[in-house]
């Protein structure tokens, strides 16, 4: 399932620099998936496109927005449940170049 930033977001941006899929994005900032330009999901929080999030499978044994969010924001996105066999061939597909 992918994760989600939900209202307790403090809008620190810790979480942004560790995502290894580039899902975080600053309220208000367009977000890019597939070569395309998408406008914002959330214009005042921290948000996290749930179409690159792949909860950190093939990369970390844990999400690392969680592990460093201070106010346990990221949190497991209800409307995007996924097994981790289909989050990690998200993870292939947003990397071709790795082997995972």
């Amino acid at each position: 399932m992918a994760l989600m930033i939900n209202e307790e977001c403090i809008n620190c941006g810790a979480c942004e620099p560790e995502c290894p899929n580039t899902a975080i994005y600053e309220g208000g900032a367009e977000y890019e998936l597939d070569g395309q330009t998408f406008p914002p999901l959330s214009e005042d929080l921290y948000y996290i496109v749930p179409e690159k999030c792949t909860e950190c499978v093939g990369f970390f044994d844990e999400p690392q927005c969680q592990s460093v969010c201070p106010v346990d924001a990221c949190v497991p996105d209800p409307n995007h449940q996924e097994t981790k066999e289909q989050l990690l061939e998200k993870a292939k597909k947003l990397h071709p170049d790795k082997d995972f």
